[in-house]
Formats: C-alpha cells, structure tokens, sequence
C-alpha cells in the first residue's frame, strides 16, 4: 500500500516578515502511523526538496515524542528533504493522499493546480482523502463532479476560527477556512480549542487541528482496509 503526503512551499507568514511551512507534529505523527503500518510513504511539494518547516511547530512547547523521533530517524529526514516535486506525481501509483497543515498550504497549495487536480482524481477513483488543520483549506478550490464546491454538502472539520484567533492570525491569513467552507454549503463542525476531532464523510476525511493528525491518519488506513476488503 502506498500514501502520498503533499507537503507545503510556502514559508512567508503574510506580511508579517515572519516565517511559517508545515507543522511538525502532522507530518511526523501520521507518517509514523503510516510507516509503523507497514504503508510505503512518499512525500511530495509544489517545488520539491526540502520543504520549509514551520518555526513555531519545533520549539519546546510544541514538541512532541513523534516529532523528536522524526528528528532522529535518518530515513524520515531524508525523505524530507528530498521531497518528491508534485507536478511530477502520478496519482495513480497511490492508494491515497494525505495532506499535513500548518498556515502555508493557505497561500501556495489552496492554489495549486496539481494538487487541486490531484484530490479530484483521487475521489474519482474512490481513493480516500485526509487533510488535517489547515490543509481542510484547499478543498475550498477543489470541485465535484457536477462542478459545485467538493465540500458542499459533506461533513467536515478544519483549523477553527477561534483557535486562529487564539493564534493572533486571523488578520493575517489570506483567508479563514471555517468561514469559505461554510459559505460553499459545507457541514463544519469542531470541538474545543486544541481537542482531537476527526470527521469522515465517505472518501473525505478532515481532522481539526495538530492534535488531530494522528487519529486522522488512523481514520485513513481504516478507510484504506474497508476498500481493500470491499
């Protein structure tokens, strides 16, 4: 079985000067549960090679055993930072797509038009989608079938706006994405700030929060093993 994680190229944090990328605890709980699994785990960018990491997302606080373990795996490293380019990525050689967050994807993969190709051709397929805290974002660019919005009408969840309040962000990101998914008639739900909720309409698959990632990750082998019994 083979996962494909995408990962973030943008690394500005609006005009703040400040910068930002993926959140560690994502990307290194989910790929572990992967790995752990026994799943082939390919990482992917907009650019390729070595994504920027999100600052914030390795100091002390926000550390986790996932992440120092990430830190310390040689195999993990590397992968990282020879990320495989998206443009290049065939959707076909994989059963899935797992997106990590962090603020990044809301400027460069919310916009991206392979990774926005590569989600609907996934569902088409009737191959599950995950996308934790941020990353629910970049559906609010993705279309159905029929050419509404993917999400209008499924159940999902995302980064609220009150934990970006919480974060003193929400005047600097390009949007909030409770808000746009909202308004193109998807069902958002959350739970407190910072509290593991996952939700699962059919093939999509959306966590809330860095908290969340791992019991999204489970949430996607579980959908993996129901299609590869069906």
């Amino acid at each position: 079985m083979k996962i494909l994680m995408i990962l973030t190229s943008h690394d500005q944090l609006g005009n703040t000067g400040r910068k930002t990328g993926f959140w560690l605890e994502e990307l290194a709980a989910p790929y572990f549960t992967f790995r752990d699994a026994g799943v082939h785990v390919t990482l992917a960018s907009p650019k390729g090679g070595q994504p920027p990491l999100d600052p914030k997302s390795n100091e002390p606080a926000f550390q986790t055993d996932d992440t120092r373990r990430f830190e310390a795996d040689a195999t993990a490293m590397a992968a990282l930072a020879s990320t495989t380019t998206l443009s290049e990525v065939d959707p076909a050689d994989y059963d899935s797509v797992f997106f990590p967050g962090g603020h990044g994807p809301l400027w460069d993969l919310t916009n991206d038009r392979h990774a926005l190709s590569l989600i609907e051709r996934m569902l088409s397929a009737k191959k599950p989608v995950a996308l934790v805290c941020h990353a629910p974002g970049i559906l609010t660019n993705v279309k159905a079938p029929n050419g509404d919005p993917v999400a209008k009408g499924r159940s999902v969840t995302g980064f609220t706006n009150s934990e970006e309040e919480a974060m003193h962000l929400v005047e600097v990101v390009p949007y909030l994405l409770e808000d746009v998914l909202k308004a193109q008639g998807a069902l958002f739900s959350a739970t407190a700030n910072w509290g593991v909720h996952v939700v699962q309409d059919e093939l999509l698959i959306t966590g809330q929060n860095p908290g969340s990632s791992r019991q999204t990750a489970r949430t996607l082998l579980a959908a993996l093993g129901k299609r590869a019994a069906a």
